[in-house]
């Protein structure tokens, strides 16, 4: 009598209805930089209260409204939600001017919400200071050759993305955040914000480490704060913020186990 072959894998399989597929939750992140006042070193002049800004904003909401997002998510502190949502329940009401009162985030942010039908953003920002400029403020002990090497000219090895730099002010409002969400330059920020103080400290001291890691630390919690909205495997979210954080968050959800990155450039392009 022939003996049943226990090790039948065929006979073991699952149908193909039976298994689920995992299904991660969309995230477009998008970098910008502040469209009004803004207490970050780095300041980009943009005229808020031009009509032809306001359309170029205008189009740029319609572009990244493609995306279909059930959560927006801003860079504003928790805490000022009840604030921000109120203000953007008054645009609701009156969506033909722009709100302008919280620069990107009310003009930005609430025309992407309100094309996409949502009643609410969400504030994940997270308030610390760190030092910018500890390195210009002590002796380098550390590695001053190659911080000054990269800080004098941090694009030398990207000249294209350097001509775009250099003229910046003439490129369009999708232009200029075609180039902000470059990968290049996202890890540009990365590296000006906080890695290259890994180059320097005193001789005894880890001063840039140390100032390093509050950024590090903040943006930390920024990400522990998208973890605190509910959401579900359907759900879309657009987080729109500057783009140090934006390249911080960048790296964070690429490894994550919840979140699918799209492609940010997919929805600057225009059909």
């Amino acid at each position: 009598m022939a003996c049943k072959d226990n090790n039948n894998t065929q006979s073991q399989e699952l149908p193909k209805t039976a298994i689920k597929e995992s299904q991660k939750i969309k995230v477009l992140n998008v970098g910008t930089f502040h469209f009004g006042y803004t207490s970050d070193a780095n300041k980009v002049d943009f005229n808020e209260e031009d009509k032809k800004a306001h359309k170029a904003v205008r189009d740029l909401a319609a572009l990244l409204a493609q995306f279909k997002p059930t959560i927006v998510c801003i860079e504003s502190l928790p805490e000022y939600n009840k604030e921000i949502n109120q203000a953007y329940q008054d645009y609701l009401a009156n969506p033909t001017v722009l709100n302008t009162n919280y620069g990107e985030r009310s003009m930005l942010a609430f025309e992407v919400a309100r094309l996409s039908g949502l009643k609410y953003l969400h504030g994940i920002d997270h308030a610390m200071e760190y030092n910018y400029r500890i390195a210009e403020e002590l002796v380098n002990s550390i590695d001053s050759v190659t911080y000054n090497k990269y800080m004098n000219d941090p694009f030398k090895e990207l000249p294209e993305l350097k001509h775009q730099i250099d003229n910046f002010y003439g490129l369009p409002l999708l232009e200029q955040l075609q180039l902000y969400n470059q990968p290049e330059y996202l890890d540009f920020n990365i590296n000006v914000n906080a890695d290259m103080l890994l180059y320097a400290g005193t001789e005894n001291g880890f001063e840039g480490a140390d100032e390093a890691a509050k950024f590090y630390h903040r943006n930390l919690r920024i990400f522990s704060n998208l973890n605190r909205i509910p959401m579900i495997e359907t759900d879309r979210v657009f987080i729109l913020m500057g783009a140090a954080h934006t390249a911080f968050l960048r790296e964070n959800l690429k490894r994550s186990p919840k979140f699918e990155l799209v492609n940010t450039l997919n929805f600057l392009t225009l059909p």
